[in-house]
């Protein structure tokens, strides 16, 4: 699969069925070219005006499923919540 069809999937989460946004990275193992984590952007900045100022780093171990529509993540979402680097 390719990182363009990743972008038009919807990420939910199935511990709350809260949808988490779009792919918009991906982090890859340079030595095995293994998909380590997926990016996706975090909660909006005041009301939704200023972008995102955080993302979340989902590890691939947390994908359950990958359909042709959503991809299903299991994530507590404090955890997998990093604020971004400027």
């Amino acid at each position: 699969m390719r990182l363009c069809e990743l972008r038009e999937k919807d990420v939910i989460n199935v511990c709350d069925c809260k949808s988490l946004g779009c792919v918009v990275d991906i982090i890859v193992d340079m030595c095995s070219g293994c998909v380590e984590a997926i990016i996706v952007p975090g909660p909006c900045q005041v009301w939704g005006l200023f972008g995102h100022d955080s993302e979340f780093v989902i590890p691939f171990e947390c994908i359950c499923k990958v359909g042709p529509d959503i991809i299903l993540v299991e994530i507590n979402e404090e955890k997998c919540l990093h604020k971004c680097k400027s």
